[in-house]
This record gives structure tokens, C-alpha cells and sequence, in this order.
């Protein structure tokens, strides 16, 4: 994963440095723009089991801000954004990797630094009785489980 591109962000931005569960880190450019949820749209991806992006729909594209060739073979922590802590995403895939489907509120970093937040539904991909990937489906989340994830992220950090 490479580090963000100054010149792919809109408006004032802060540097922060992400750092990942294999040690490795990222620099991140983040705005304080927010893209609301699409109304009536999923937003879906599947991952590998290393969490490397192997298909997207649409929705994904549009809201991420990368073009699909950007995207596809990239880790999925492409768009974890720093206020997101990483216990949150430590519980996700424990989860998956048990086998269980996980269910959750995610604020994502989008390419130009701005971010929106999505109700995320992961389950395993299961194939013979093996795991073989992942599949995440996203929805419009309530303002009111936004606060409420908002609060607790607060205090996981």
C-alpha cells in the first residue's frame, strides 16, 4: 500500500500515520468532508483471506474515490481511516477467521482524504469447508448508531 497522494485530496488535510497489524505503516492524508451514503445502494466487495480485494461493485468504486484498478489486489485496510480503532477491526476478523459473520458501523477513508461511514455485514466464503475469502456487504447507516459508534471508538483509542 502506498502512501497518499497530496495532490489527490480536496480541501485542508492532517497527516496521520496509520500503523497495521504486520507492523508495516502507511501515511494518510485526511479531510474533515464527509460523503453521505448513497440512498438505496449496497455497497460490496470480497477479499481473500489476507484481506486483498478480488472483486467490488460499483458502489464501492464511486464511494471509495479509486478507480476499480486501484483497488482490486489491494488490502482491504486501504480504507481504514485513523479515527477507527484497531480493536475494532482486531474483533472483525477474529470473528470471519472463526468462521462467524461479523456485523458493524466503520467510518472509511476515501482517496481524497474525506471519509463516509457504512454498516458493514462480513461473512466468511466457505468452499468445501474451507474459508476461501471474504464478502462484505454495506449499508446506509442510522445517525443515530454513527453517534453511538462515534462514543465508543472514542474510548477504544
Amino acid at each position: 500500500m502506498h502512501d497518499m497522494n497530496p495532490s489527490d485530496i480536496q480541501g485542508d488535510f492532517r497527516e496521520k500515520t496509520l500503523k497495521y497489524y504486520d507492523g508495516s505503516q502507511r501515511k494518510v492524508l485526511v479531510t474533515d468532508i464527509e460523503t453521505p451514503y448513497p440512498e438505496g445502494k449496497l455497497i460490496v466487495s470480497r477479499t481473500d483471506t489476507n484481506g486483498n480485494i478480488t472483486h467490488c461493485n460499483r458502489s464501492f468504486v464511486d464511494m471509495s474515490g479509486y478507480d476499480e484498478a486501484e483497488i482490486i489486489g489491494q488490502p482491504h485496510a486501504l480504507l481504514r481511516h485513523p479515527d477507527m480503532p484497531a480493536a475494532a477491526f482486531e474483533g472483525l476478523w477474529k470473528t470471519v477467521q472463526d468462521g462467524n459473520k461479523w456485523h458493524g458501523y466503520v467510518k472509511n477513508l476515501r482517496k481524497d482524504g474525506g471519509y463516509y461511514w457504512v454498516y458493514a455485514t462480513v461473512i466468511p466464503n466457505v468452499r468445501n469447508g474451507q474459508v476461501v475469502g471474504y464478502t462484505s456487504v454495506r449499508r446506509k447507516p442510522s445517525k443515530q448508531k454513527v453517534e453511538e459508534a462515534i462514543s465508543i471508538y472514542t474510548n477504544m483509542s
